[in-house]
């Protein structure tokens, strides 16, 4: 029997690994999303700080999400397997029309899903979309930063062609269908499967990526961040003004 995937349903999918401290804030701004229609898929990349234990007390003390029909899958991996094994598995998940990234230290603004869904319906040929955002330190979410590395439009194609990367991954949005087609996230480029998951969307000569312009996502600068480890805590990463 094949697959089928649910029309106009979001599966947001998240992945976890020791974020105990942002959980909370991270699953507010789902639950506070305009657009009705998600599910919400957490792996937890076997954390040893108590995120899993934690998202279990937000799950209990929010139980009307349950009775208003949410779905809320969370799968707790026996051994740690890195970003790509557990995104993955949340993908294979996900039964959704369109499947929504959402990092587990960052925010989402309440329009999020709802502006990138009329986006994607309203153009058939994009496969992916991002959004802007902006950038916080932890602690301080009224202090937000601009960016200034994303592309839009015929630009985005141009960019990834050359080796670059203009779309922030903890943005994206990408129908179902995409997934079925060429799978998720591999480890081949360690510290750089979301440059390599969105480079493997583009469709050559194509114009079926793009990042919508509203400010729709809210990045948490912190430590213990993934990036760090393999970027640093340069601010040109982000692109955004010190």
């Amino acid at each position: 029997m094949s697959f089928q995937r649910v029309p106009g349903l979001v599966s947001i999918v998240i992945t976890v690994y020791n974020k105990l401290p942002y959980l909370t804030d991270c699953l507010t701004s789902l639950l506070n999303q305009t657009y009705p229609s998600w599910e919400l898929i957490l792996i937890d990349d076997a954390s040893t700080d108590g995120s899993y234990e934690k998202v279990m007390n937000w799950l209990n003390n929010n139980e009307p999400l349950l009775r208003e029909g949410k779905g809320i899958y969370t799968l707790r991996l026996p051994r740690n397997t890195g970003y790509a094994g557990a995104i993955t598995a949340g993908m294979y998940l996900a039964k959704g029309e369109f499947i929504a990234i959402q990092d587990a230290d960052d925010l989402s603004h309440p329009e999020r899903l709802a502006r990138q869904v009329l986006y994607l319906n309203n153009n058939p040929q994009i496969d992916l979309l991002g959004t802007n955002y902006e950038v916080f330190e932890d602690g301080k979410p009224d202090s937000r930063k601009a960016v200034h590395w994303l592309k839009y439009g015929d630009q985005i194609g141009k960019v990834y062609t050359k080796g670059g990367h203009c779309i922030c991954h903890g943005t994206a949005m990408f129908r179902g269908a995409v997934f079925d087609r060429i799978g998720g996230h591999t480890r081949r480029i360690e510290g750089a499967e979301d440059y390599e998951f969105i480079a493997k969307v583009i469709k050559p000569g194509a114009r079926n990526v793009d990042n919508l312009r509203e400010v729709l996502y809210y990045y948490r600068k912190h430590q213990n961040q993934r990036s760090r480890n393999y970027f640093g805590n340069s601010n040109r990463d982000h692109g955004y003004d010190t």
